[in-house]
């Protein structure tokens, strides 16, 4: 690994961020083939992904990472150019090499090792794709020198370039016989060409491919070598080409290093002597360089995307290391679709997660200005009150500002869970496809982080015992593949993401009696279906009859449960036999800030967030039915909902003797069902920053966390669906005169 002090190290640590996002792109573009779309423009995304990584780690001589891009590189120009049939059995080992692709690229980062004995096997079936048993070729890696690599292939290397390419006489040019006419190109590449692992000889090359050539380096700018600076490019070539190919064909050879280099190019079609670029470029001349457009940094686990007018400097900068490879029509429409970038800069995460904290304490300051306001009896129309509401608005808009910063999208997370279906499903011998829904779903950047293992506990039991078996899907009527669905959403304030198999279901009698047989319920003990789904989150509960890699330890889904609850979530599970299972995780959309009602139970200040609260009603007499000895319910038009005194449920109190006049916060549940809460008195609807109980206190039953008011005293912010999950529901004495609900 490179000394952070390496000034060198900045590059390379970019070079790994960008690898990253060639990789989402890389997988992005296999999900498309896998879903039938296998177009050029597909196929030339993909190709791309891997020849830059290529590119970039061939510049800093990781060894094994490019000798393996370089054999997914010519399968998937074998794909290309037609000669491959990207069928399922191909692409499944495509999914594959992206995977080791993945691998190698980790570890080539963080200076550890690969798994040899699985990348030699995926190399193995690449081989056989391209009909070659023989050893492939020796590909040679060079150390990142960038200076170096800018002599070489100035002039010694044409010297070498084989028995195709004329060779280099004594004045630096390529005598090519026959040239009448043709196009005239006058070639300068930018430091970052070098930079990038891309190599001006590859570019000579394939214009000789094109035709007859005359090359000529000049040398002019090339000081002594004591003046030499490192980074630097100092030379540029004048090429006159003889070809029968149109101007385009000659542009899609500088396609993929078009914004590394000045590039003039003259000729039949083009005016004589002025300049030709492609469509979507500006026109070039030897004073006005190609503007280079600094490439899209993606998020890093120490690092998240803010959006910047400015270019950073050139010396900071490592720009996507572009192939220099001819390309086809269909790559330059692929290209001409492709959005602009916008400017990024990187952001160390503790940065933002101080950002963050400022903001909390923002909040707070503006809630005990207002505290302030209110009990001065300050006219709500003086320039102080109209003031402090200007100052709430601002508060609130860089809130959302600060929270936009920190949400990524899940596609990052949901691409590692399709990694883990194939090989949790290659493991058990059973065919199953993960589908995705919401990618662009965003999410707070810990909650992120965080759902990984949840999620692969989840995955994997869905493969394991959501789905069948091939024969029993068979025999069930249902296709061979199973299909396990990954779905991301808002509703409510709240993120929801599902995780559903179209397998046989939850087996109800079987959960019942693996629980009654390890004592986690009394036998003959009557439970609802949600009741027995719920047993699966019970610890140490596993239905697997025997222990394999995946299960049958039972750890597992308790774990999902712990965590998500330790994200101030909830898991939720609904199963129809014979149809699938689904499992709902609800998390709330940030851990910093939320909006939330300020009420009084029993003399207690409490928060509950606004988005679980749908009304809030008072009670009238004719609202209020009784429900058994201790119960009640109220008439809400035309249902019934279970009424629930808060204050007793926290233990702040006994229930009270009469309800009648009670302000009640109708909840609403996953399930879509709610349930009355009774408070005394509601305060206010005000912004109030999360601080989290768990390190300290554990978790507390009904309690999400708590906040700092206006008048600094210490609130709690209550969970009220898990208060209305674990109530009891006293709501009367046994001699409480109520009319029974009928």
């Amino acid at each position: 690994m490179m000394d952070d002090d390496d000034p060198m190290a900045e590059i390379r640590a970019s070079f790994f961020v960008e690898c990253e996002e060639l990789l989402e792109a890389l997988q992005d573009g296999l999900q498309t083939m896998d879903d039938g779309d296998d177009d050029d423009e597909t196929i030339n995304v993909v190709f791309r992904a891997v020849h830059s990584i290529k590119g970039g780690a061939g510049a800093f001589g990781l060894e094994a990472l490019v000798r393996f891009a370089h054999q997914f590189e010519s399968v998937l120009e074998g794909v290309r150019a037609g000669n491959i049939t990207p069928d399922r059995g191909a692409i499944s080992v495509f999914f594959q090499s992206g995977d080791i692709l993945a691998d190698l690229v980790r570890a080539a980062r963080d200076d550890t090792d690969a798994d040899d004995t699985r990348t030699q096997t995926v190399l193995m079936d690449l081989a056989a794709m391209l009909g070659d048993d023989a050893p492939q070729e020796e590909v040679e890696v060079d150390d990142f020198q960038p200076m170096t690599l800018a002599l070489d292939m100035g002039l010694e290397d044409l010297n070498d370039a084989g028995p195709d390419l004329p060779s280099l006489g004594d004045t630096g040019t390529i005598e090519a016989k026959g040239f009448e006419d043709g196009y005239t190109i006058h070639f300068t590449p930018d430091s970052a060409l070098y930079a990038s692992g891309n190599e001006p000889l590859h570019l000579l090359r394939l214009l000789r491919e094109m035709g007859a050539v005359e090359v000529t380096c000049d040398t002019s700018a090339l000081p002594c070598l004591a003046d030499i600076e490192q980074e630097k490019s100092y030379l540029s070539w004048t090429i006159h080409l003889t070809t029968d190919e149109d101007e385009s064909a000659v542009l899609d050879v500088f396609d993929f290093v078009a914004d590394l280099c000045n590039l003039k190019i003259s000729g039949p079609g083009t005016g004589g002597a002025s300049a030709s670029s492609p469509p979507d470029l500006p026109l070039l001349n030897d004073s006005a360089p190609l503007p280079v457009a600094e490439p899209k940094m993606p998020a890093t686990p120490d690092s998240t995307n803010v959006s910047v007018p400015e270019q950073a400097p050139e010396s900071n900068v490592a720009t996507l290391p572009m192939p220099a490879t001819p390309s086809t029509k269909k790559d330059k429409q692929s290209s001409s679709k492709t959005a602009k970038p916008r400017p990024t800069v990187r952001v160390d995460l503790e940065r933002i997660d101080r950002l963050v904290n400022l903001v909390g304490e923002l909040v707070i300051n503006q809630a005990m200005i207002s505290q302030s306001v209110a009990e001065a009896d300050i006219p709500a129309n003086s320039t102080v009150a109209e003031g402090l509401d200007e100052f709430m608005q601002l508060t609130r808009d860089i809130q959302d500002s600060v929270m936009m910063i920190r949400a990524q999208p899940v596609k990052s997370l949901f691409q590692r869970m399709s990694r883990i279906t194939r090989e949790a499903s290659s493991m058990i011998g059973k065919s199953v496809r993960l589908k995705t829904e919401g990618e662009a779903t965003e999410v707070d950047k810990t909650v992120i982080e965080r759902l990984a293992d949840p999620l692969t506990h989840m995955i994997r039991n869905a493969i394991d015992h959501g789905v069948e078996s091939p024969a029993d899907r068979r025999a069930a009527g249902k296709p061979e593949e199973g299909v396990v669905t990954l779905a991301a959403g808002h509703r409510s304030g709240r993120v929801i993401i599902e995780v559903a198999d179209d397998g046989a279901g939850i087996n109800r009698p079987r959960v019942l009696q693996i629980a009654i047989e390890k004592g986690l319920v009394q036998e003959n003990t009557q439970l609802s279906d949600t009741e027995i789904d719920n047993l699966l989150f019970a610890p140490g509960f596993s239905t697997a009859a025997e222990v394999s890699d995946l299960s049958g330890r039972g750890v597992g889904m308790d774990v999902v449960k712990s965590s998500i609850l330790a994200l101030g979530g909830r898991v939720t599970i609904q199963s129809t036999p014979g149809s699938g299972t689904t499992f709902t995780i609800s998390l709330p959309l940030t851990l910093a800030v939320l909006d939330g009602m300020v009420i009084d139970v029993a003399q207690q200040t409490l928060v509950v967030p606004l988005n679980t609260i749908t009304e809030t009603l008072t009670l009238t007499e004719n609202d209020i039915r009784a429900l058994g000895p201790k119960t009640s319910v109220i008439k809400v038009r035309d249902t019934f909902v279970p009424l629930l005194d808060l204050g007793a449920e926290l233990g702040y109190r006994t229930p009270m003797d009469s309800y009648i006049g009670a302000i009640v916060l109708l909840i609403a549940q996953e399930d879509g069902s709610h349930a009355a809460l009774v408070v005394d008195a509601i305060r206010d609807q005000r912004q109030v920053v999360i601080k989290g109980l768990q390190d300290t206190f554990g978790r507390v039953p009904g309690v999400a966390a708590a906040t700092i008011l206006g008048d600094g005293k210490i609130a709690l912010i209550l969970d009220p669906v898990d208060v209305v999950t674990n109530a009891d529901g006293r709501t009367r004495s046994p001699s409480s005169n109520l009319q029974l609900a009928g």
